[in-house]
C-alpha cells in the first residue's frame, strides 16, 4: 500500500488528485491493516473531504487498533466473514480463523459505541461459495444478532469453473456462472463492448502504477505511474488510457482480464 507520504502528495501536490475525487478505497490485494501506517492513509484522506472505505479479513485489529480505527474517521470498514463456523470459513479463508473475524469485529463495534461515534458503517461482507452456501440463512442471523450496520452477500469469480469445482454453487441465484449450450460453465455475461469502470475510477497499486481496474491484478496494463512526475488526470486523460478504452469498446472480449470480468454479471446476491 502506498507510504503516508505518497499519498499526501499524490492529494495534496501542485496536480493533487483529492479535487476529483469523492471516494477513497484504500484496499486492493492483501490486508490493508498489516501496513502500519494505514490509519494516517485514512486521515490524509479523510482531511481533504473524502468518504474512505477499506476491506479487511479483521485478524490483526486488536483491541488497541480498533481504538485507532475508529479514531482515524474511515467511513466503512467491510469485514469479509466467509462462514458460520470455522469448517466452513476455513475452505476458503485458508488458514484463517473465524475467531479472529469475531474478535476484530466485536473490538470495532466496542470501541465505535465508547467513541460515540457514528462511523465505520460495518459491513460483514459473505463470499458465497459452495462450500459455505447452505450457511446462509445463519449467517443472516448472525449479523442481526452481532449487531453490524450491513450484510452483503457477494459470489465469487472462479477462474476455471467445471462440474466438479468445489467453490461452484449448487443454487444458480448464488453464482456468476452458467452452462452454455455445449455443456462448457462459462461467465453469465454478454459481454458488451462497454464498461462503466473505464470513467468511473481507476485503481493505484502501493508503488504508484495506475491499472483500468481491480481486475488487472497484476498491473498488466499499467496506464502511467503518478509518481514519475506525471499527474492522475494527465494519466487519465493520456494516450495509453484513451487507446484502452476504445479496445474496451471495439473488443472488449479479446482483453484476457476482462473475459471474467463481472460488468453485466450478478456480483451482490
Amino acid at each position: 500500500m502506498l507510504d503516508p507520504d505518497q499519498l499526501r502528495a499524490l492529494l495534496t501536490g501542485p496536480q493533487g488528485m483529492a479535487r476529483d475525487l469523492v471516494y477513497l478505497n484504500l484496499y486492493f490485494q492483501g490486508e490493508p491493516y498489516l501496513h502500519r501506517g494505514m490509519d494516517e492513509l485514512v486521515q490524509i484522506g479523510k482531511r481533504e473531504g473524502l468518504y474512505v472505505s477499506t476491506s479487511t479479513n479483521a485478524h490483526f485489529i486488536t483491541a488497541e487498533r480498533a481504538e485507532h480505527i475508529v479514531e482515524s474517521g474511515i467511513d466503512r470498514l467491510i469485514i469479509s466473514i466467509d462462514g458460520a463456523d470455522q469448517e466452513a470459513y476455513s475452505s476458503y479463508r485458508v488458514g484463517g480463523k473465524l475467531k479472529k473475524v469475531l474478535e476484530g469485529t466485536r473490538r470495532i463495534l466496542e470501541a465505535r459505541g465508547r467513541s460515540g461515534a457514528r462511523h465505520p458503517h460495518v459491513v460483514w461482507q459473505f463470499l458465497v461459495v459452495g462450500t459455505n452456501e447452505h450457511q446462509l440463512p445463519l449467517m443472516r442471523s448472525m449479523a442481526k444478532q452481532w449487531g453490524v450496520d450491513e450484510f452483503v452477500v457477494k459470489t465469487a469469480q472462479l477462474e476455471n469453473p467445471h462440474d466438479d469445482h468445489p467453490l461452484l454453487t449448487s443454487d444458480p441465484r448464488l453464482r456468476r456462472y452458467d452452462r452454455d449450450p455445449s455443456g462448457r460453465w462459462t461467465l453469465r455475461n454478454p459481454l458488451h463492448d462497454r464498461c462503466w469502470r473505464m470513467w468511473q475510477g481507476a485503481v493505484m497499486t502501493w508503488d504508484g502504477k495506475v491499472v483500468p481496474c481491480c481486475f488487472d491484478k497484476d498491473a498488466q496494463h499499467a496506464m502511467g505511474q503518478a509518481q514519475d512526475g506525471a499527474s492522475f488526470r494527465e494519466i487519465w486523460r493520456g494516450d495509453d488510457y484513451q487507446r484502452f478504452r476504445s479496445a474496451v469498446f471495439s473488443d472488449r472480449s479479446g482483453i484476457e482480464m476482462c473475459r471474467n470480468c463481472t460488468e453485466g454479471t450478478e456480483v451482490w446476491a
